[in-house]
């Protein structure tokens, strides 16, 4: 699995939309109904949706944030076989960066939970990806 990072590439090859999040200086994952595992939320974008509000629509969806304030980080890639991409090919997404003040009382989604952490976890549902990116943030002074 490689990741690579870009400051910006064409808006057509921007497939997903990942949000590093913080609400109250802690980190914001969630939790999958089927899975053991914690993720940052993020998703697919959909046809003809800009990448901004295919993050905005995740961020809600998966943490049930109302209040949040929103910037891009950078561009990344992801080169090979995983969960959402099963023929190993590059595909790219946006990073963007969270700060959460409210969120809903109640999660509409196929998430279970939403965790406010004061560390990053150990269980990762995408262990070689995530990881990365909150890295990549921290070296461009995001987090």
């Amino acid at each position: 699995m490689e990741v690579k990072f870009y400051d910006a590439a064409e808006d057509a090859l921007l497939k997903f939309a990942v949000i590093i999040s913080k609400s109250d200086d802690k980190w914001v994952f969630c939790k999958h109904k089927e899975r053991n595992t914690f993720e940052v939320p993020g998703g697919h974008r959909e046809h003809g949706e800009a990448i901004l509000d295919t993050a905005k629509r995740e961020l809600h969806e998966e943490t049930g944030a109302v209040d949040f304030k929103i910037e891009p980080v950078c561009v990344y890639s992801v080169t090979g076989r995983n969960r959402v991409n099963d023929t190993g090919e590059e595909t790219y997404g946006m990073l963007y960066y969270a700060e959460i003040s409210e969120f809903e009382t109640e999660l509409h989604s196929e998430m279970e939970k939403v965790f406010k952490l004061d560390t990053l976890p150990t269980e990762w549902t995408y262990p070689f990806i995530q990881p990365k990116l909150i890295q990549e943030a921290k070296r461009r002074g995001f987090l």
